[in-house]
């Protein structure tokens, strides 16, 4: 994960690069389970490095075998690549006295940006909250801000809503919950269409929601992922990019088809005013660097 390169450094705290002047950039990725994983995510991460993201995230897999592993992954590419790096962390398995110990574990790794969310159910059935813990985001950002806690802090949202929530307006107030509670920014989950975005800030700033509102977009890039988008998370793949994916005969022009749209759907985000570009990656690097490439050249 160690990069040679010497990088002009972000501003440590997330809340402070989106009050900059230009758009932030950003890369998701996910611990490793196995020492396969952990080569390709240090591979991706020194592919990645030279396009000098605003910041990057880590999720949380609580409750897997890479549970722990976000902490340290956060303060090692902190450490070797001088990147700002943020924790996911999550309400799933952890109560009170565990949530505490982990925020202190990770301040004292001097990680100073935290993103707080609910995660997701077991596989097969409902989300349970813990035994003394969380079962909403908003609740365990209020507890990271009553507890001290001085990290900046950001929430999900969901701009076509959340696939267990039937009410948009319900939705939209659970953004808000977030950030009353205390959240500097939010980031959405991935879209392909750029109208529920607009729709999504449109309505949550009528909703008196004044925080920045990062898009995050993946691009598609094999078939395989599509019935993860709909069945699993509620995101709608448009017509128009559907019909364009099934006229692809190898993977190869699957990947280009989503590499394309997803470079037009960040041209119009910039262009209409998001203040910047969440990639989710999948520990994987083509797809970001071609979408944030041709995106910096016709800036």
């Amino acid at each position: 994960m160690t990069s040679q390169l010497s990088l002009t450094r972000s501003p440590r705290r997330i809340v402070d690069a989106l009050r900059g002047t230009g758009p932030v950039f950003s890369f998701e990725f996910f611990p490793p389970k196995s020492p396969g994983e952990a080569r390709l995510l240090e591979r991706t991460i020194t592919e990645l490095v030279d396009l000098r993201p605003t910041f990057v995230s880590v999720t949380d897999r609580a409750g897997s075998a890479a549970q722990g592993l976000t902490r340290e992954v956060v303060a090692r590419i902190g450490a070797e690549t001088g990147l700002t790096a943020m924790a996911h962390l999550t309400c799933r398995v952890h109560s009170r006295d565990e949530m505490r110990a982990m925020l202190a574990d990770l301040r004292d790794a001097g990680v100073e940006n935290v993103l707080a969310l609910r995660g997701d159910p077991p596989p097969g059935g409902p989300f349970v909250p813990p035994v003394d813990g969380f079962g909403y985001a908003d609740q365990l950002v209020r507890f990271i801000r009553e507890e001290g806690f001085d990290f900046c802090l950001g929430g999900a949202c969901y701009p076509e809503g959340h696939i267990e929530c039937a009410d948009r307006a319900e939705d939209i107030a659970n953004a808000k919950h977030k950030v009353e509670a205390g959240v500097d920014f939010l980031i959405t989950q991935l879209f392909h269409e750029n109208a529920y975005y607009f729709d999504f800030v449109a309505r949550a700033r009528e909703a008196g929601i004044t925080v920045p509102i990062i898009p995050g977009v993946m691009p598609v890039t094999n078939l395989k992922q599509i019935p993860r988008f709909t069945r699993e998370w509620g995101v709608t793949i448009p017509t128009r990019l559907l019909l364009a994916l099934e006229r692809c005969e190898t993977d190869a022009e699957v990947f280009d088809v989503g590499v394309r749209w997803a470079t037009t759907q960040c041209r119009e985000l910039l262009a209409r005013g998001a203040p910047g570009i969440h990639f989710y990656t999948l520990n994987r690097s083509p797809a970001t660097r071609l979408v944030l490439e041709a995106i910096r050249t016709s800036a």
